[in-house]
């Protein structure tokens, strides 16, 4: 048999459109007229058929239109069937906002899937404030999927501009993305009520509606990010918010504001602020070990911005803790900072504290809770099922010159708002750290026993005395466990879960920046790459993704303490360090947890 080659030409292709456009363009060899608006366009049967469904239908061998010198299309306007025709002949498709609503429409009804995918991506990629509720219309009634996913999203994202200069096109928005707008868990810097508000204008606009859809609407409403005293009004606002239904969801609001301190642990979509997930919150810390200010700074993970909130921390703290839970920031234990004066002249006095403080970034309000049965500092805490656990720490004495460290365990029950014993550790400790791994609270390092010294806690000569040990406690039980050491003795360092493991990142005094990763099934720890710059008191958070955040903190340079600016972040699945970005002035001693906040 002989062989033969088999060569593709790009050119030939190229050269038949152009060909067949030539040709349309002389009006010659066409044999279809089409007709739309008045305007004829001359046209060749076989290259229509070819390139439509619509046409490879009309010119079957059975329709009356198959031998038709002339067909009309009162569906479509001459501008969206001339920008089809080009596009058929040419493969060019000419859209801009404008004429987008008629080309799209001809492109449909001819059934020229290509061009329809053409307009949706112009859709997707083209939008912005002024056009999203426009295009989200379109794309619902075209049946655009990806276009119109797009599009709610960016309705809901430049939501605070639309309804400042584009309330109108918000009110002329189909149903089916309002829903998904008011469905949606990010709606930066809008206030709920704007919410109720658009919702109310809209059925107005476009009512009246049937129970059903003002229902389905309405209820995605979150009513628990409504202040009490406004719930009551609500029921009135309008005949919409009457149904059983919606006033149900109106006494459910209410009833969770009633909640008190168990608000934390039931939770809803219902009370769940619309905010980004990705905030860390910096709580306290300051340019100064010694005088720490009450500041709170949000970083935002996508962005890598700070912002400062307009709230305080109410208490001057250091050697805190920090949790969140329920979207809910706790503020818990310290040593308080006061200044005063002492024989006309200016003093500082410290002092640890028990106090408890509760802060709802829902309505930006602050609050005291129970206290701790027992004052700490420089001891840990971290959040099993809704319940705060803290571990461990020290007091002042009362000559008020030395410490007494404590055993102690004691956890907040948000059900009862009151803290209880825990089991008891099996030796005092301070300057340990603790994270929770399925459920379990493991504790490691820190200074075991009572010690005597400074309120600072940083003398160099403690250190000697720092633990490798690791203590375990399955809340199921009454007693700890220990499990392997570490490989190195640290004090004042953290713990981190991330992607099932547990990381200890270096503490105070420590030669070396070595971290380490534990595995609770072979109960083992793992020497890992080393931070890039060696520093203590520091902040740090784990994000969701497994990735651990580094804020600021101190550093030897020189042989003197500097306070840093860098922001790093460990990449536990590649085990890399890098600075991502820098805090806007030094800072230390501050403490971070992940907390919803609004814009």
């Amino acid at each position: 048999m002989d062989s033969y080659s088999l060569l593709y030409s790009t050119s030939h292709r190229t050269g038949l459109l152009s060909g067949f456009q030539r040709l349309r363009s002389q009006g010659t060899m066409c044999d279809v007229v089409l007709e739309a608006g008045g305007v004829s366009f001359p046209c060749h049967r076989a290259l229509l058929a070819s390139s439509s469904e619509y046409f490879w239908a009309l010119f079957g061998e059975t329709t009356a239109e198959r031998l038709a010198r002339s067909i009309s299309l009162p569906a479509l306007t001459p501008e969206g069937l001339d920008a089809i025709l080009d596009f058929l002949y040419s493969g060019w498709l000419s859209i801009s906002t404008p004429t987008l609503p008629v080309v799209l429409e001809a492109a449909r009804y001819l059934q020229v899937e290509t061009a329809v995918s053409i307009c949706e991506r112009f859709m997707t990629d083209g939008l912005n404030a002024e056009n999203c509720c426009c295009y989200a219309n379109l794309a619902e009634y075209h049946a655009l999927s990806d276009a119109l996913e797009a599009a709610n999203q960016t309705i809901a994202i430049e939501m605070g501009t639309l309804l400042q200069d584009g309330r109108d096109d918000l009110l002329r928005l189909n149903i089916q993305s309002l829903m998904a707008v008011l469905d949606a868990d990010e709606i930066p810097g809008v206030k709920e009520a704007e919410l109720i508000k658009l919702a109310l204008d809209w059925l107005d606009e476009n009512g009246p509606l049937p129970l059903l859809k003002s229902n389905l609407l309405l209820s995605r409403l979150r009513f628990g990010l409504v202040a009490p005293s406004d719930l009551t009004d609500l029921s009135h606002a309008h005949r919409a918010m009457a149904t059983p239904l919606i006033r149900s969801q109106l006494t459910r609001a209410m009833e969770y504001h009633m909640l008190g301190s168990a608000q934390p642990s039931r939770q809803s979509k219902q009370s769940t602020l619309r905010a980004s997930p990705n905030g860390v919150l910096l709580v306290g810390g300051g340019s100064s070990p010694d005088w720490p200010e009450q500041q709170m700074l949000a970083f935002d993970r996508r962005s890598r911005k700070f912002s400062s909130l307009s709230s305080s921390i109410p208490l001057r703290l250091r050697n805190h803790c920090a949790c969140s839970v329920g979207g809910f920031l706790f503020v818990i234990g310290g040593e308080e900072v006061k200044e005063g004066y002492e024989d006309g002249k200016k003093s500082v006095t410290v002092a640890t504290s028990k106090q408890v403080w509760r802060y709802d970034p829902r309505f930006d309000r602050w609050e005291p809770v129970e206290s701790m049965l027992e004052r700490r500092e420089q001891f840990t805490c971290c959040v099993v099922e809704d319940a705060i656990y803290a571990i461990g720490g020290r007091h002042t004495r009362p000559d008020g010159n030395t410490h007494a460290s404590v055993a102690s365990v004691e956890f907040y029950d948000m059900a009862t708002g009151a803290w209880r014993r825990g089991a008891t550790m099996p030796r005092p400790l301070y300057g340990h750290a603790s994270a929770v791994l399925d459920n379990n609270i493991y504790v490691s390092g820190g200074l075991p026993g009572n010690h005597g010294g400074s309120n600072h806690g940083d003398n160099q000569e403690d250190h000697r005395e720092s633990s490798r040990e690791v203590l375990c406690w399955d809340l199921k039980g009454k007693v700890w466990e220990k499990r392997a050491s570490m490989s190195i003795a640290r004090f004042s360092h953290r713990l981190a879960t991330a992607n099932g493991h547990i990381y200890a990142l270096l503490g105070m005094y420590e030669p070396f920046c070595d971290i380490e990763k534990y595995d609770s099934q072979s109960d083992h720890w793992t020497r890992l790459r080393p931070l890039l710059i060696g520093s203590f008191n520091y902040g740090m958070a784990s994000t969701p993704s497994g990735n651990l955040l580094v804020f600021g903190g101190r550093r030897w340079s020189d042989g003197q303490e500097v306070i840093v600016k860098s922001v790093l972040e460990y990449d536990t699945k590649t085990d890399r360090w890098r600075e991502i970005c820098q805090l806007p002035r030094p800072l230390t001693g501050t403490e971070c947890t992940l907390l919803p906040l609004p814009d």
